[in-house]
C-alpha cells in the first residue's frame, strides 16, 4: 500500500561551516548528496528569513527517512539553541540507533577535556519492553543504554540496544566510525493539550502510535535525567509515526516524531525563535508527501499558521512552510 507521507524526512542543520559539520556526520554513516542555492528573496518566501542560503542533503545508506539538510545562511539570524536544557518550549532533537555507545562517550569525554561545548550525560538504562525483577544473568534484561549529547551544531540521543531488535527502526551503517543508523526519531516539547497535537494525526496523516500515561517526576527516574524534570513536573509522550508503521511496536518503522508534552502549568523556557529556519544548529523538521497541493489545502484549512506558498527549495522541490499549532515551524517538500 502507497502512503502520501511517510516519516520524518529531515532534520535541518544551521551552520556556518558545512564541510566540518559534513566530516562530523560522515562519522555517523551519512554521505554528501545533492547542493543547492536560493537567493535572499527565495529563502524569504519559503522560510521568512532575509538570507541568501546554500543546502546539503546528507544521504544514510538508502534512507527514504532520518536524513539531515546542513543550511549555510549568509546571514544567520540567531545562534540557535546550543546545549541548552532539553526542557524548554521549541527544543528539537534527533535520536540515532548505535551498535557502539562507549566509542561515542570516549569521544564525547574528550572533547569536554579539550574545552569544546559539549554537554553529555553518562547511558542512562531504560526498561524496554519488559518488566524489570527478572534473573540476573539467567532471565533476558531488554534494555536500551541511551545518552544525550548537545553540541552548538548537533542535539542528539544516542541509544544502544540489548536483548532485542526491532527490524524496521533503524538501520545502522555498519561501516561507519560510531556505527551508527539514520535519524530514528526526531523530538519535540510542548505544552500538553491533545487539540494542539491533534493536528499532525488529523492534518498531516501520520499514525498515532503510543500515548503514554501521564508520569510524576517522583516516578519517571529515567525521563528525569534525560528531560531534566523537576520536582513537581509531570510529563507524558506521544509517538507519531510513518503510517506503514503499527502500534505493535516490534513492527515499527523508524522516521517517528516523539513530543514530550508538559502540563500546562510547568514553567518552561519558550526557545521557538531559536529553532527556525535561520538559526544554527538543530531549527527545523521535513516531511515529504506525494501531493503537496493536497497538503497545502489541508494545513491552510488547519489551525496552523503563516502558511506559505508553494514554491521551490534549494533542490528543486516543490515546497511549502508553516507555524504548528504547537509552534513548531514546519516544511513540507514534494517527493
Amino acid at each position: 500500500m502507497t502512503y502520501p507521507i511517510g516519516g520524518v524526512y529531515e532534520m535541518c542543520i544551521g551552520t556556518t561551516d558545512p564541510m566540518t559539520d559534513l566530516q562530523y556526520w560522515q562519522q555517523y554513516g551519512y554521505s554528501l548528496g545533492q547542493i543547492g542555492e536560493l537567493s535572499a528573496e527565495s529563502a524569504k518566501a519559503l522560510y521568512d528569513v532575509d538570507s541568501a542560503l546554500k543546502c546539503y542533503r546528507l544521504n544514510h545508506q538508502d534512507s527514504d527517512h532520518g536524513l539531515i539538510r546542513l543550511m549555510h545562511w549568509d546571514t544567520p539570524t540567531n545562534a540557535g539553541l546550543g546545549v541548552t536544557t532539553m526542557r524548554a518550549l521549541g527544543n528539537r532533537w534527533g535520536a540515532m540507533l548505535t551498535d557502539d555507545i562507549f566509542n561515542i562517550i570516549n569521544h564525547a569525554e574528550d572533547a569536554v577535556e579539550a574545552g569544546l561545548p559539549v554537554h553529555f550525560t553518562p547511558p542512562i538504562r531504560q526498561q524496554i519492553y519488559s518488566a524489570p525483577g527478572g534473573r540476573p544473568f539467567i532471565d533476558d534484561a531488554l534494555c536500551v543504554r541511551e545518552i544525550i549529547l548537545l553540541q552548538p551544531h548537533a542535539r542528539q540521543v544516542m541509544f544502544q540496544r540489548f536483548g532485542y531488535s526491532i527490524p524496521n527502526y533503524g538501520n545502522i551503517n555498519p561501516t561507519s566510525a560510531f556505527k551508527s543508523s539514520q535519524i530514528t526519531h526526531f523530538g519535540l516539547v510542548v505544552y500538553g493539550d491533545d487539540d494542539i497535537i491533534d493536528f499532525y494525526e488529523e492534518t498531516l496523516g501520520v499514525l498515532r502510535a503510543r500515548d503514554n500515561l501521564e508520569s510524576p517526576y517522583e516516578k519517571v527516574k529515567d525521563g528525569a535525567n534525560v528531560f531534566q524534570l523537576q520536582p513537581g513536573d509531570t510529563y507524558m509522550c506521544t509517538d507519531f509515526d510513518d503510517p506503514r508503521s503499527s502500534t505493535n511496536p516490534m513492527l515499527a518503522y523508524s522516521g517517528r516524531l516523539k513530543i514530550i508534552r508538559y502540563n500546562t502549568d510547568t514553567n518552561l523556557p519558550d526557545c521557538h525563535h531559536l529553532a527556525r529556519p535561520g538559526s544554527l544548529g538543530c531549527s527545523l523538521y521535513t516531511y515529504r508527501v506525494t501531493n503537496i497541493d493536497d497538503y497545502r489545502q489541508r494545513v491552510s484549512n488547519s489551525p496552523a499558521t503563516d502558511v506559505t506558498d508553494t514554491v521551490t527549495n534549494a533542490f528543486g522541490e516543490q515546497s511549502f512552510s508553516f507555524i504548528a499549532p504547537d509552534g513548531y515551524f514546519w516544511t513540507i517538500l514534494s517527493g
